[in-house]
Order: C-alpha cells, then sequence, then structure tokens
C-alpha cells in the first residue's frame, strides 16, 4: 500500500494588535484544509487592554502568546518581532508555508521575500488591507467573508454573500479565458479555479461561499452544465 504524503507544516503568525480573535476559529480551519498547523503563535503588547479578547482564544487553541512591549511610541516591534521570528523560520527549513493573520501592509516586504523563496503564505485580514498586502500573498481571505462562508454553509436557506464586483466577474472571465474551451465555449470549471487562484486576492470564500460551483452560479454572466463524464462547465455568456 503506498504510503500517504506527509502534510505540509504551516507556522501561523497573528499580529494580535491588528487581528480580530473572533475569526479565529475561520483561519484556523482554512490552514489546517492546506496543512498542519504546528507553529502558532500571537504577537503583542498583552499589557494592553485591547488584546484581552486573544488570552481565551489562546488557551483553547493551543497558541503562544509572545509579549512585545511597545518600547519606544510609534514605533512596531511587534511587526519587526513578527519578522524576525518568520525569517528564522523560514532558514530553519521545516515550515512549508505561513499563514500571517493581519490587515497590516507593513507585513509586504515579508510576504515578498517568503515567497522568493518557494513557499506559499496565506494572509487573513479584512477587507480594508491594503491590496499591496493582499496581492503579495499566495492567496489572501477576507475574514469576515470566511465567518459568512461557514454560516452559510450551516444555514443555507439563509444564505448571504458579497456583492458580485466587476472584479470577481473579470478574473473568472480571465480565467474562463485562458482555460481549454469546447466548440460551444464551455470550459473545464476545475481548470477555470485553478486559473483563476493564481490571482492572489481570489478565494471563492470571500465571496461568502464554500465551494466554487456555487459562487459561479450565483453570477449571471456564466452559465454552468454537467458535462457527459459527469464533469462541470463554465461558458462566459456576456
Amino acid at each position: 500500500m503506498a504510503s500517504r504524503p506527509p502534510e505540509a507544516n504551516i507556522a501561523l503568525l497573528i499580529d494580535a494588535d491588528n487581528a480580530s480573535p473572533d475569526h479565529l476559529d475561520e483561519v484556523l480551519l482554512v490552514l489546517g484544509e492546506l496543512g498542519t498547523i504546528n507553529v502558532r503563535r500571537a504577537y503583542g503588547n498583552w499589557q494592553k487592554p485591547a488584546l484581552k479578547g486573544w488570552g481565551q482564544h489562546s488557551t483553547r487553541h493551543s497558541i503562544i502568546p509572545v509579549q512585545q512591549f511597545d518600547v519606544v511610541k510609534g514605533k512596531f516591534a511587534t511587526d519587526m518581532r513578527m519578522t524576525i521570528d518568520a525569517m528564522d523560520l523560514l532558514y530553519r527549513g521545516h515550515v512549508d508555508g505561513f499563514g500571517i493573520m493581519s490587515s497590516d501592509s507593513d507585513f509586504l516586504p515579508l510576504a515578498q521575500r517568503i515567497r522568493e523563496d518557494g513557499l506559499p503564505i496565506y494572509g487573513f485580514g479584512t477587507e480594508k488591507t491594503p491590496i499591496s498586502f493582499q496581492n503579495s500573498c499566495t492567496r489572501f481571505f477576507d475574514v469576515a467573508a470566511l465567518a459568512q462562508a461557514s454560516l452559510n454553509e450551516h444555514n443555507p436557506g439563509n444564505a448571504d454573500s458579497r456583492a458580485i464586483d466587476d472584479e470577481l466577474v473579470e478574473v473568472l472571465g480571465a480565467a474562463w479565458k485562458a482555460s481549454k474551451r469546447d466548440d460551444e465555449g464551455y470550459a473545464s470549471l476545475a481548470e477555470v479555479g485553478q486559473r483563476a487562484k493564481a490571482v492572489s486576492s481570489f478565494s471563492v470564500r470571500n465571496y461568502g461561499f464554500s465551494r466554487l460551483t456555487d459562487l459561479i452560479k450565483s453570477v449571471p454572466q456564466f452559465d454552468v452544465k454537467t458535462a457527459d463524464g459527469g464533469g462541470l462547465m463554465v461558458r462566459r455568456l456576456r
């Protein structure tokens, strides 16, 4: 019997000053699908009352709180400590990918450096996260949309989703155009999905869905059908 390939070793580093513990469950769920989260650290000045909410979550999810005092006012010591630790993990060579939970654009150089070494970096932040950091990640996830996707999955009758915007139509349209199409203009939905993932800001969960099939069926510019072999095919209508 062939042995199963080892799961990717993922390091999750949390900028507690710029992330909410309310979305931690969804972040762990997504990263858990990508590998095993063996490194779990949250950084911040834990003397701040604003970070009190992280205490219970850190204990429940076995997250190591890393204390970083505000040495100089206005200087982001937490960001620097996270970056140093990330580079240390990178050079040790025992990590296969990184998750960065923050809405701070200061981690843009770190994301770029990690990707230069060929490792994936998964960003988690709010929709207000600067687009420069979003696009520097292998994939970026909107934490509020992740929570909505989880809610929709458990309560399909009350499903709500992020509005379909021009950017989504453009991403899916470009992926469809680059895919192999039949005489009727239909392309494999699986191939379209893989090509769409090349755009780091694209994630099905960012639109409140857990499956690409459900997302693309909600976009009126596309038509989905089932092929003779059972696979799903998609065609752009306009």
